[in-house]
């Protein structure tokens, strides 16, 4: 399917501002991303920690709410990122930050219209077993889809890559949690950057498992730079995805190979929003 611009799709895109536009304070980026022609964003947890103060959820949406975009996703608190923290959904012993977390994106969600919550698994835990760790998920996950299901919203669940800890690293093995669940409005995340990195044939991944997937992501690879700068047929792997059924956005989440504006030479202006 070839889009408005000639591209070999016509999925819209979401800008992820937990990456790009890292330049700019996070409050400012979702107007940033608004004058670079974006329509819709997405980010990871925007908090310190997973019980922000009111004043800060709502001067977080705000800033979303001031520049005119929509909130297509948003992760669940997923500890500390920077010191390889990979969520909370597994981790026993810090359910109580996953359930406030919980009802701090719920009430975001309400708000600002996001329907799309990335349930980062979390890592293994040295001393418990990982099929306590499992029952927890399942439970967390659990719970979070019927809380999510309330406001007509999905769960993801997303391989990742980079992190020998985490256990999720092929669409399968995302897929096999899916299926010991079997809830209709949990599904999987398919970011191509990780899948890739992680040995996963992306074409595969695509013809099977497209009707399970509530979201994709984008970044080219190796490196996690823009597209172009790796080895990834992007736009070839998208007009598939399309093909075989996908209609959701295409999260741009990649690490910016200089600055993010200049980043975007890849993507027509015009294909940035609706």
């Amino acid at each position: 399917m070839t889009g408005p611009a000639g591209e070999r799709h016509s999925l819209p895109y979401t800008a992820n501002l937990s990456i790009l536009f890292t330049e700019l304070p996070l409050l400012e980026r979702a107007q940033a991303a608004r004058a670079a022609g974006f329509t819709k964003v997405e980010y990871w947890w925007p908090f310190e920690s997973a019980d922000p103060s009111g004043a800060d959820v709502d001067r977080f949406a705000r800033s979303v709410e001031q520049a005119g975009v929509q909130l297509t996703g948003l992760n669940f608190y997923a500890g500390d990122m920077a010191a390889g923290e990979r969520g909370l959904v597994s981790w026993v012993g810090r359910e109580a930050e996953f359930a406030t977390s919980l009802t701090v994106a719920l009430g975001l969600a309400e708000r600002l219209g996001c329907r799309s919550f990335n349930a980062l698994y979390g890592n293994r835990i040295d001393g418990v077993a990982p099929s306590e760790q499992d029952d927890l998920a399942r439970t967390h996950l659990a719970a979070a889809a019927k809380a999510a299901e309330g406001i007509g919203a999905q769960l993801v669940l997303e391989p990742l890559s980079g992190t020998p800890a985490y256990p999720l690293k092929t669409a399968a093995d995302a897929v096999a949690v899916l299926d010991e669940l079997g809830l209709d409005n949990v599904r999987l995340l398919a970011d191509l950057y990780h899948l890739a990195v992680n040995g996963d044939d992306l074409d595969t991944v695509i013809a099977r498992y497209t009707p399970r997937t509530g979201h994709v992501q984008i970044a080219d690879a190796p490196g996690r730079h823009q597209p172009g700068t790796g080895e990834l047929d992007l736009e070839g792997h998208l007009e598939k995805l399309q093909a075989a059924g996908y209609a959701g956005p295409v999260g741009v989440e990649y690490k910016p190979d200089g600055s993010t504006v200049d980043s975007l030479a890849w993507l027509p202006y015009e294909r940035r929003g609706n």
